[in-house]
Order: C-alpha cells, then sequence, then structure tokens
C-alpha cells in the first residue's frame, strides 16, 4: 500500500493548504527545568510567558527554536522525570532541532561539558545528534550535510527518494541527496563531517 502512494513535493489538491509549523505544543514538568534545558542548554529565547487559557492553574512558556517558529510547555510545578516517554500511537517519537554544522562539534562539547548523554548517527540525509529532555523526551539535533535554501528542501527530498528508490537502497544516502541537488541544479558543497554509524535496525 505504502508503495503507491506518491512522495512529491507538488503540493496536493486538498481542502487546506499550511503554510508552514507556527507552534508545537508540549506538556512539561516545571518552568525552572524547562527554562534550564530549552533556554540555557540549547539556547532558545523565553519569549512570552502567560497563563494556559485553558487551564490557567499552568503556565504557557513560548520558545523561539531559532526560526520564528515555536516549541511551547504548559508546566505547573510537577517534578521532571528522565524516566522517558511512553510510546504508542499519537505519541510524540521525537522532536528535532536544526544546528549549524559549522557549530556541531562544538554542540558536542557543550553536551559534554554539562554532562549530559547522546548518540551520534548519520542518517544519510543528515547528520544527528540524539539526546532526552529533563522529562525523557527524544531531542534531536540534526545538521544538513548540504546547505539547502528552506525552500528547496522537501524538493530536494522528493528527488533523493525517487533515486533512492530507482537505486534499490534502503534508504536515502549521501549520493542520492548529491545526484538530487545535481539534478535540480542546487550547488552545494557538502559538509565535513565525523564519521558516525547510521543507527539503522540499531547500528
Amino acid at each position: 500500500m505504502s508503495d503507491e502512494i506518491p512522495v512529491t513535493a507538488d503540493r496536493p489538491d486538498s481542502a487546506i493548504s499550511v503554510t508552514g509549523t507556527d507552534h508545537i505544543s508540549i506538556i512539561g514538568s516545571n518552568e525552572e527545568d524547562t527554562v534550564d534545558f530549552y533556554r540555557d542548554i540549547l539556547g532558545m529565547p523565553l519569549v512570552l510567558r502567560q497563563p494556559n487559557l485553558d487551564d490557567p492553574s499552568m503556565t504557557h512558556l513560548f520558545f523561539d527554536t531559532g526560526d520564528g517558529r515555536m516549541v511551547t510547555f504548559f508546566v505547573s510545578d510537577q517534578p521532571s522525570n528522565r524516566g522517558g516517554q511512553r510510546p504508542g500511537i499519537g505519541a510524540v517519537h521525537h522532536l528535532a532541532f536544526s544546528v549549524d554544522p559549522e557549530r556541531f562539534e562544538e554542540t558536542k562539547a557543550a553536551l559534554d561539558e554539562e554532562g549530559i548523554g547522546y548518540n551520534e548517527f548519520d542518517r544519510g540525509a543528515f547528520h544527528s545528534l540524539y539526546t532526552t529532555d529533563h522529562n525523557g523526551l527524544v531531542i534531536e539535533l540534526a545538521t544538513d550535510k548540504y546547505d539547502i535554501p528552506d525552500d528547496r528542501r522537501g524538493e530536494a527530498l522528493a528527488t533523493a527518494q525517487r533515486i533512492r528508490v530507482a537505486a534499490g537502497a534502503a534508504y536515502v544516502e549521501d549520493d542520492h541527496l548529491a545526484a538530487a541537488l545535481d539534478e535540480l541544479g542546487i550547488e552545494s558543497e557538502p559538509v565535513d563531517l565525523d564519521e558516525a554509524d547510521s543507527g539503522v535496525g540499531g547500528v
């Protein structure tokens, strides 16, 4: 069934056409731990604090992820829980945030300095660090291997997908993305990143 669903960057003929991600809201624990992780470690400015309009007993915190898109948290006075999230349909698997490739090594060093563990993987189309926040939510810090204009990322990935399928590969690899950029006429030099396992199948 999934092979029959087309993968394309073309806009679908749908009743609604969204223009981007405005914000994602998470149920958090408490303000202190949330600000400590998202502002003081990940570097997201806290740009708005107000009551949760649906439940004024909670506080609503808005953090700017770096491009004007927000991640927000409903917090109260609950203790943080690093025990991990409950998996299941409808649950959040992880949040992924972009990191400048020129600051990727600096990011790893900062996590080391804070005593925050992480795993590093080469995901083919991008390179990622995986860690967890103070409530066990998986956080991905991803950096692109190529400097692709934001308005052409979907097009580049959809083209790499077509090339991947034609090559019979299990997932998009470096050469598929490079070929896609060449086909689309997007000039971009690859970023020099350390080698890492793909993480495919737990590797």
